[in-house]
């Protein structure tokens, strides 16, 4: 459907566009070829109907009477040197042709509209394109001839076949329509040529992209160019990458959650079957419904957890700004992990200032990012190791580090530290 889409959008475009204007020129350069000939036979018929005119006027033997226009205009004809390309003819004071440059009599049922349009013309002139009785087309230029006092002595008509000259137009025109045609087959070849190197590239994304909606983060596509296309190429990977790498981190989440929230579970179902039994003592019984509060408060608090992220990825979480002491939070949750600390052998350091330092924040959210960060410094560190929490403030500023001397964060996951579900150290 796309490739059909672009295809006929080109052609309507570019081809359709590109022949409109073919046709246009290939019309009027005809026309001019056309309009230009037939002029130029024009203007030769012309040019030797006023050749004749000047010598008649300038000879002594033209008089008041037609005879002397007789012999004058016989003489020029017989010497006429252009017989082979025109045909004079000599029209008498009736309109009776008396004379042809051929020899021979012309039709005299043929129409010379020419010659009366002369007689009615000011100037003494009239012109006819046409066809003869014989089906050929003819131009033909009418010269009336007049004495002093304005009355017909005569008429000189001038007749060419157009055949020849519309053959030539023809062939130009020939010519125009292949060199057209021509274009058109470059034109529709390199277009087709640039639109296959488009819609197969093109082609390739778009079945990429479905793979990639449906799951298939490991698809990629081959770059065949530097280009537009081979940019989106370079685009599409990437995101098929970072796609590929988002779903591995959710997976590795959820996973990770699972296996937390498996464990509370696990701990609260073995002990809820245990005090089922009427043989256990109050002792075991005060002791397994401590466990069952306790996991069930770590339960309650990952799904808090879970809840907040929610609300942070919806834009729904809300701080609830009150006036509070930063150390007295910070110290809390220290606290929190000193004999998690001692268990494990983890020096936890931590000299608690004497200052107060009053901010306007939420204290469950700050007690949250304390208690993250001291329990992944824990988790990633071994017997021996150490974490160190320190304050610093000044006039407006309170800085607190959270140092440990675990394995740390590679430099390569550095930059994804704020990504969501990525997970260093994963194995």
């Amino acid at each position: 459907m796309f490739a059909k889409g672009v295809s006929r959008r080109w052609l309507v475009n570019t081809i359709g566009v590109v022949f409109l204007i073919l046709v246009i020129s290939i019309t009027t350069i005809s026309v001019m070829v056309q309009s230009s000939t037939y002029n130029g036979i024009e203007l030769a018929l012309t040019g030797r109907s006023d050749e004749l005119l000047n010598w008649l006027s300038s000879s002594a033997t033209l008089t008041s009477t037609s005879s002397g226009f007789t012999a004058v205009v016989r003489d020029y004809i017989e010497k006429f040197p252009d017989k082979n390309n025109m045909e004079i003819m000599a029209l008498d004071q009736s309109g009776k042709v008396f004379i042809t440059s051929t020899g021979f009599e012309p039709e005299q049922d043929q129409e010379m509209p020419d010659y009366e349009q002369a007689l009615r013309s000011e100037y003494g002139s009239g012109k006819w394109v046409g066809h003869l009785n014989t089906g050929e087309k003819a131009m033909a230029i009418t010269r009336v001839v007049r004495d002093d006092n304005g009355g017909l002595i005569g008429s000189v008509r001038y007749l060419v076949s157009m055949e020849r000259a519309d053959r030539q137009i023809s062939l130009v025109i020939f010519i125009l329509i292949a060199a057209g045609l021509f274009i058109m087959l470059l034109l529709t070849l390199s277009g087709a040529y640039f639109i296959r190197s488009i819609l197969v590239p093109v082609r390739q994304l778009s079945q990429s992209a479905r793979q990639i909606a449906q799951g298939d983060f490991a698809v990629r596509i081959d770059k065949a160019k530097d280009d537009e296309i081979g940019q989106l190429v370079d685009a599409i990977n990437d995101m098929a990458g970072e796609l590929g790498a988002a779903e591995q981190m959710k997976n590795d989440f959820i996973s990770s959650v699972s296996h937390e929230l498996r464990t509370p579970l696990t701990a609260i179902k073995g002990w809820a079957e245990t005090l089922m039994d009427d043989s256990v003592d109050r002792e075991t019984t005060k002791k397994g419904i401590g466990v069952i509060i306790k996991e069930s408060d770590r339960l309650s608090g990952m799904v808090e957890e879970l809840l907040d992220f929610s609300r942070l990825q919806s834009g729904r979480l809300k701080l609830s700004l009150t006036k509070i002491d930063l150390v007295a939070e910070l110290s809390d949750a220290v606290l929190m992990f000193t004999e998690r600390a001692r268990q494990e052998g983890i020096a936890l350091n931590y000299d608690e200032p004497m200052d107060i330092l009053p901010i306007m924040g939420d204290s469950n959210r700050l007690r949250q990012v304390f208690v993250n960060i001291l329990d992944n410094a824990l988790k990633y560190s071994d017997a021996g190791d150490s974490v160190t929490v320190t304050v610093q403030h000044s006039e407006n500023n309170a800085i607190i580090q959270i140092r440990d001397t675990g394995i740390g964060i590679a430099s390569e996951d550095l930059p994804k530290v704020k990504t969501r579900f990525y997970k260093a150290n994963a194995t």
